[in-house]
């Protein structure tokens, strides 16, 4: 830029020593760059912190630079007895001030570039052990869950085998169907609504075995929820909890109801059963522990979930997730 400024300036006209002179120049250039760039790698500047020292080396580097092409340009231009009309002394620095702030700008730009490079390539990686954090957290979760559940159902069965039979092979096959969707659910983070009503609906009927007119439910659920995701089991776990904690310990029985509607842009789930919990609010055993987990790793902070008395004899379990995850 300063060559071509001080030619236009002084001698008026481009000639092919001109040329010859940018030619050079460019050359030269590009050969100071790539030795620019084979020191960075060498030295592993890339991989060193952005501090004063290297700051003092990069500067270096670059002034090293444009006296290396003020050399060679100057001895092209002594060969073609090239001269831009200049004094010499002048002519020298505003060469290496032409040349060193190319080879500046050309390292801040290189610099910058793999430092960006750098960057996202550790957030891809926080991402995909951010992902594999959460995934193996799910499985563990889940495997944690179904021994619980089948060893639940399985007593449920072993009460009907000389009691009645017939029965005792229905309770088989609706253990079966649990299982077997239990089994598809450990592949996916999320299943339908209507998936998990499904097994809800199998296991209540094993728990009718034990509970018999002691154990009443209602279904509340809004069709516009049933192809909504929610966490595999969950809804089975919050109901097996209702059981567990809240009519297996009345004595006259109670009741289950499982509401399902889409509340201000949520979808929102609610659990009511018969009982009184002693534990503080959001404090609970694994199963509403791993029903916290599971909802923040697959929505984060989108959904909440909580159980509370609601009266003297009711407790009520309140799952809120996003509709669109």
């Amino acid at each position: 830029m300063a060559t071509v400024f001080f030619a236009f300036t002084f001698n008026r006209t481009l000639d092919l020593k001109f040329a010859a002179h940018l030619g050079v120049l460019l050359i030269t250039g590009i050969l100071v760059t790539h030795l620019l760039r084979m020191v960075i790698i060498r030295y592993n500047w890339l991989q060193l912190n952005v501090d004063g020292k290297l700051i003092f080396r990069f500067l270096i580097a670059v002034i090293a630079g444009g006296i290396i092409c003020m050399i060679v340009t100057s001895l092209m231009d002594y060969v073609l007895h090239f001269s831009i009309g200049t004094r010499e002394q002048v002519r020298y620095v505003a060469l290496i001030i032409n040349d060193g702030s190319l080879i500046f700008f050309w390292g801040l730009i290189y610099f910058l570039w793999h430092y960006m490079e750098k960057i996202r390539n550790a957030q891809l990686d926080r991402l995909r052990l951010e992902s594999t954090v959460k995934e193996l957290e799910l499985r563990t979760i889940k495997s944690q869950l179904n021994p619980h559940f089948i060893f639940n159902a399985l007593n449920s069965i072993r009460a009907l085998v000389d009691e009645n039979p017939r029965r005792a092979r229905t309770a088989v096959t609706e253990l079966s169907n649990i299982l077997r969707n239990s089994m598809k659910a450990e592949k996916a983070e999320t299943v339908t609504l209507q998936n998990e009503i499904d097994i809800v609906k199998d296991y209540l009927a094993l728990e009718n075995i034990r509970f018999e007119e002691r154990l009443k439910t209602h279904f509340d659920i809004d069709r516009d929820t049933l192809e909504l995701p929610v966490p595999p089991m969950m809804l089975q776990t919050l109901v097996e909890n209702a059981i567990k904690h809240g009519i297996s310990r009345e004595v006259g029985g109670g009741y289950v109801n499982i509401c399902s509607r889409i509340q201000s842009g949520t979808h929102e789930i609610t659990i009511q059963n018969t009982g009184h919990i002693s534990q503080q609010p959001g404090k609970g055993g694994f199963g509403l522990q791993s029903t916290r987990q599971r909802l923040e790793l697959l929505f984060g902070d989108k959904a909440s979930f909580g159980i509370y008395n609601q009266g003297e004899n009711l407790v009520e379990a309140r799952v809120i997730m996003p509709i669109e995850m």
